[in-house]
């Protein structure tokens, strides 16, 4: 199951921890982690086994939409910061868009990452 794994720099750390604290189930040999730019390095450097994409701002937001759309994605895990703005906010919008569209689950906090590994995690 390939999950993708985006932040906002503000909440890269808190991308990270999510990870740390769910190893156990996102090690699993059925899962394969898809990240975009710094956070993927990040979580390499964790001790994750991590396809990396480009950053966002080159678009690595665009590589993971059309994984989405080509039905390779089955889950996002974009952890927005929603009190800053972003340059980028379009391609965000865009992404969105394409999980909608393909009925692609997607957590943009914590609560809603936790409530769904939880839920896929007896699959796996």
């Amino acid at each position: 199951m390939d999950i993708a794994i985006i932040a906002h720099d503000n909440k890269k750390a808190d991308m990270l921890q999510f990870l740390i604290r769910n190893r156990i189930i996102l090690q699993k040999e059925r899962v394969k982690l898809i990240a975009t730019g710094i956070l993927g390095r990040n979580a390499e450097n964790s001790g994750f086994k991590i396809t990396k994409l480009l950053p966002c701002s080159m678009g690595g937001d665009a590589q993971i939409a059309s994984r989405v759309a080509e039905g390779k994605i089955k889950i996002v895990f974009f952890f927005k910061d929603p009190l800053a703005n972003h340059a980028h906010e379009v391609d965000i919008n865009m992404l969105l868009r394409v999980c909608d569209v393909h009925n692609v689950p997607l957590a943009t906090n914590e609560a809603t990452a936790q409530l769904l590994l939880d839920a896929i995690a007896l699959q796996l």
